[in-house]
């Protein structure tokens, strides 16, 4: 689909602000829903019922920040639709967060200041739903970086839309409960093994309404938890990823997974990942970050993989499987 309408906005988030570590994460598995050079992003976006592209341009400096936003869209916008989508953009990529008290207490840690100096304005964010990050987390279980590439693309051919705009032509999600009519089977067929019977009950529960992310977003982190484990598949572990990216929480840290569990061996304690440090170690040494110890760590993970794409920690490319 073209999309020949452009709607152009100029933002101004929360300084400091660092576009390009907010808006590309090398940590993140390749997908062919986005495309990103220095100071700019392409993004698709499937919002209220509309499949949209997305530019993101940096338009000024980490002290004061603007970013000009233009949605391409295959019909005239209204009004109500771009501001409810700009808000949505906002608390995605968390432009209006106040980094202030985490720099204050922790600029000089000898560990993480250095990392707050090089990425000054870096804050979490991503573009997806709620829904589309499970579907994300779905194919990432259990399989090598590349199977979970070659998952999530079947699922854009099959199900979601090629958009072309700006010169790009990159696929976009399909609207959350879109599946309910197609049978797990149709799904096996894209060799999702095991998967296709999660994706299939995650999306009937999308459906069914038994979830409202927005909603869900004004509780508390307590009942958010609760709610999430209501859905299919998702145990412990995911809710720990779900409450940091979907709906940022950054005062706890209460789960390593066995990849990570090698990789913050290495980090931390210079230790052979193939002989990791015991998980309670690692989540006791991660205390000394409260009330902030997810942002620390995220300070400290996207650093290192940053230095991994400029050519740095060659030892992090054993444990990965692209």
């Amino acid at each position: 689909m073209k999309l020949t309408y452009k709607t152009a906005i100029s933002i101004s988030p929360t300084p400091p602000f660092h576009f390009d570590s907010i808006f590309h994460k090398p940590d993140h598995f390749p997908s062919k829903d986005s495309d990103w050079q220095p100071g700019i992003k392409w993004q698709t976006f499937y919002w209220q019922g509309k499949q949209v592209g997305v530019k993101f341009e940096s338009q000024g400096t980490v002290e004061n920040p603007k970013i000009k936003l233009t949605i391409f869209s295959g019909q005239p916008l209204s009004e109500d639709f771009v501001n409810s989508f700009v808000k949505e953009v906002k608390y995605r990529y968390n432009l209006e967060l106040d980094l202030g008290e985490f720099y204050r207490l922790f600029s000089k840690d000898k560990v993480l200041g250095t990392v707050i100096k090089r990425w000054r304005g870096m804050r979490p964010g991503h573009p997806n739903s709620l829904y589309e990050y499970l579907i994300i987390g779905i194919v990432l279980q259990n399989a090598t970086v590349k199977r979970s590439v070659n998952m999530l693309q079947a699922l854009f051919e099959n199900f979601g839309k090629l958009l072309e705009f700006d010169g790009k032509k990159l696929w976009c999600f399909w609207k959350p409960g879109g599946l309910i009519k197609v049978p797990e089977e149709k799904l096996r067929e894209l060799k999702l093994g095991y998967r296709a019977k999660f994706i299939k009950k995650i999306d009937e529960q999308f459906a069914k309404g038994e979830i409202d992310e927005l909603t869900l977003r004004q509780k508390d982190r307590e009942t958010q938890r609760k709610e999430l484990l209501k859905l299919y598949g998702v145990g412990p572990a995911t809710v720990w990823y779900l409450l940091f990216d979907v709906f940022h929480h950054y005062d706890f840290f209460d789960h390593i997974s066995p990849w990570e569990q090698k990789i913050y061996s290495k980090l931390f304690f210079n230790q052979d990942p193939n002989n990791p440090v015991p998980v309670k170690r690692l989540l006791n040494y991660f205390e000394r970050y409260k009330p902030y110890q997810q942002l620390a760590v995220h300070y400290i993970w996207e650093d290192l993989w940053w230095r991994r794409k400029e050519g740095k920690e060659k030892w992090l490319n054993k444990l990965i499987r692209l």
